[in-house]
């Protein structure tokens, strides 16, 4: 999750719910992040570390995560399980590293935080080497015209206040789709055992360099 615009109670606070989720989106997560190889592998968003379990051990992990409340706690259990991690302490949209520099990029229930989502998803690209994948697990828009729809435009200015810049309406596949990644391969269903129903739409994937 990018917390670069809250306060480290809100970031912490969000953390804990994101690490709640994982019951309901251990599946698409097991889908999207299951054949990881151990190597380069940056993850947007890393937050205190809820997606370590799906790297393996000797994983160089780049973790991105602005809010520098979160470093400690995600450096501890990157160490117990096994990752070397170098915490970056930046956004998403400038990354600083170079190009064709990685082999793996990560997130998941961030870019509905992200301010510009178009120029992180360029960074992605850049980063990525040539047959690099970008694994991804996202809350998106509803169907246009659906109830769920509608509830997620009426709470849209309330939501991104209270959940750090969280826009609940966001259809994020489309901006993977445009970012220039080679194929894309993406499914879309609900989570149906989260509390949080305006968010329950979500994509799940990867997408190749």
């Amino acid at each position: 999750m990018d917390h670069g615009r809250m306060t480290p109670l809100g970031a912490r606070l969000l953390d804990h719910g994101i690490r709640a989720m994982n019951h309901c989106t251990g599946p698409h997560k097991d889908h999207a992040f299951t054949g990881l190889a151990a190597g380069n592998v940056v993850e947007l968003g890393a937050g205190g570390g809820s997606n370590l379990g799906w790297l393996p051990q000797g994983t160089r992990l780049y973790a991105v995560e602005p809010n520098r409340t979160m470093h400690d706690p995600l450096r501890e259990r990157c160490a117990r399980a096994g990752i070397e991690a170098v915490v970056l302490p930046v956004s998403a949209e400038a990354l600083p590293l170079p190009d064709a520099c990685v082999d793996e990029v990560i997130c998941s229930l961030v870019l509905c935080t992200v301010p510009d989502a178009e120029a992180a998803l360029a960074e992605v690209v850049r980063v990525l080497r040539p047959g690099g994948r970008f694994r991804f697990v996202e809350h998106v828009a509803a169907p246009a015209g659906s109830l769920r729809g509608r509830v997620q435009t009426a709470v849209q200015r309330p939501w991104g206040a209270l959940a750090g810049g969280c826009d609940p309406h966001r259809d994020t596949l489309a901006r993977i789709d445009a970012a220039g990644f080679t194929t894309v391969r993406a499914r879309r269903g609900l989570l149906r055992h989260s509390p949080v129903w305006p968010v329950n739409t979500v994509v799940w994937g990867q997408a190749v360099r």
